[in-house]
């Protein structure tokens, strides 16, 4: 029998993320890239309870285009960090904005409703442009 190792693999990748992009396979070229990450989990910073949301980016790439298992370990390392919704909608928009310089993006965070309250937050970067 095998020993399971402490963090877990899956916990160790988290921990070990990095937003990794390539080169734009068709630069100068206005295209849309659209993404769900509907699993997206973050800790509220008054209560501790775990917020749920679904993460909706839509980007027109410049210079680089981000790596999607990347991209998904990176939206995964904000489980257990305790941060609001406004905050973690601009931080991680922030975050995509340095590793791929994007022409146009938009970032929708859609948080599960709570207290009869629901949530979504959109923040953009860029102009985007007809394609």
């Amino acid at each position: 029998m095998t020993d399971t190792q402490t963090p877990h693999y899956g916990a160790r990748q988290i921990a070990a993320a990095a937003l990794i992009c390539f080169d734009n396979p068709r630069i100068g070229r206005p295209y849309d890239v659209a993404i769900e990450l509907p699993e997206f989990t973050c800790l509220c910073p008054f209560s501790g309870y775990p917020d749920f949301a679904v993460l909706r980016l839509t980007y027109q790439p410049g210079p680089r285009v981000l790596e999607l298992k990347a991209l998904k370990l990176y939206v995964n390392s904000w489980r257990d960090r305790s941060i609001s919704h406004e905050e973690v909608a601009n931080r991680i928009l922030d975050d995509l904005v340095a590793a791929c310089e994007p022409v146009w993006m938009q970032l929708e965070a859609d948080f599960n409703p709570r207290g009869n309250v629901h949530t979504v937050i959109r923040a953009s970067h860029g102009t985007q442009l007809p394609c």
